[in-house]
């Protein structure tokens, strides 16, 4: 019986063609011309003056915070749940993450939590765009413009999506994108951080460099790391961006597809299909189990894997996570929406190379599973 993989992404456009570019002109490296052009294209696809593209999503991030001068003490606000990547970003640099409880039916963090989080050290808010939905962002505009922050707009999952008609990645004063193989466009690995700002683009390019000098190259005056971005890399990312619109209509069918075999289904709370600010643009198909059900969402990928079906369990909360109680971080803080989520939530094959065919044998297990249930 056929192995159905939880993603598999679309690679049948122009990447092998601008892959065996890099490879002729010998361009493979970080300084190859298909960077700029992918850094270029992408910010414009998504309203942005500029574009500087790095190594992975969680690169992106950590390049964000550090460009806007997040340091030791400085309080960032984001949601519980989340990739630990977001949290991991701000506690590198010695930054405090501040955590705000999960919304059950976006998924995405109570922006009505926000306000009473604020402090004298609140600097950011980490805004995590999650599962397809964006967040609410006209709350979030309100309050930083009254308490003087900025934000950091996660993008990652939101390729081609929009808040109100404008495009998610261009909210933030930095915003950032990954492109791993599950997104709607993907170069493998990599991400790209996004900005309106000359002067915070300047700082996400020496930061991605190792904080070279411009005068004297192997003079540093502060410490990054090494986030280039290969051409290669770029290449694929051009083929992909080439046919983002054909992507997300197909996520949305995808979407649409699953919610119309699995919506009679008692127990199972499916992804909303739209708000009156944004539709659904399904970076997986994510399923929630009722609270009627005793199991979690490990036991569910089990039987899944047993009948050669892929799934994942949904992030794990920020304030549980065990490097973080070392830490002592989070003491005695619980988010019972974001506990809820992380227990109960998990995501089907939706990959865009999925056929209509592997979806249709999907939902059949998935109704056999919980009618044994």
């Amino acid at each position: 019986m056929e192995f159905i993989p939880v993603n598999e992404p679309l690679l049948d456009g122009n990447e092998k063609k601008y892959l065996c570019e890099c490879i002729d002109t010998g361009w493979i490296s970080s300084e190859g011309p298909f960077v700029k052009e992918f850094e270029q294209k992408m910010s414009a696809t998504v309203g942005r003056k500029y574009g500087v593209a790095v190594s992975n999503g969680t690169a992106a991030l950590e390049v964000a915070v550090q460009a806007l001068g997040i340091g030791e003490g400085d309080e960032v606000i984001m949601p519980a749940f989340t990739i630990i990547s977001c949290a991991m970003a701000v506690t590198r640099l010695g930054a405090v993450p501040v955590l705000v409880d999960s919304d059950l039916h976006t998924w995405n963090m109570i922006t009505e939590e926000i306000e009473a989080k604020i402090t004298s050290r609140t600097k950011a808010i980490m805004v995590v765009h999650l599962y397809g939905m964006p967040v609410e962002m006209d709350d979030i505009l309100a309050i930083v413009k009254k308490y003087d922050l900025k934000v950091i707009e996660d993008a990652a999952e939101m390729h081609g999506q929009t808040y109100k008609g404008k495009f998610c990645g261009s909210f933030g004063d930095i915003s950032t994108f990954s492109f791993y193989p599950n997104k709607h466009i993907t170069t493998g690995e990599g991400g790209m951080v996004v900005t309106d700002n000359e002067e915070l683009a300047e700082r996400c390019r020496l930061i991605r460099n190792l904080c070279f000098r411009k005068d004297i190259r192997y003079v540093h005056d502060e410490i990054s790391d090494n986030y280039r971005f290969t051409n290669l890399q770029a290449a694929v990312g051009l083929a992909q961006l080439e046919r983002l619109d054909e992507f997300v209509a197909r996520k949305r069918a995808m979407g649409k597809y699953y919610t119309e075999r699995l919506k009679d289904m008692s127990g199972l709370i499916l992804p909303i299909e739209k708000t009156d600010y944004a539709e659904n643009i399904y970076w997986v198909y994510g399923i929630l189990l009722g609270r009627q059900f005793e199991i979690d969402n490990k036991t569910i990928q089990k039987l899944l894997a047993e009948e050669r079906i892929g799934s994942r369990t949904f992030f794990w909360c920020m304030h549980e996570q065990p490097v973080y109680r070392k830490q002592r971080l989070f003491r005695n803080e619980t988010y019972p929406n974001a506990e809820y989520l992380a227990r109960k939530g998990f995501y089907i094959p939706s990959g865009l190379a999925l056929s209509e065919e592997q979806m249709e044998r999907v939902v059949t297990v998935i109704r056999k599973i919980f009618h044994n249930l």
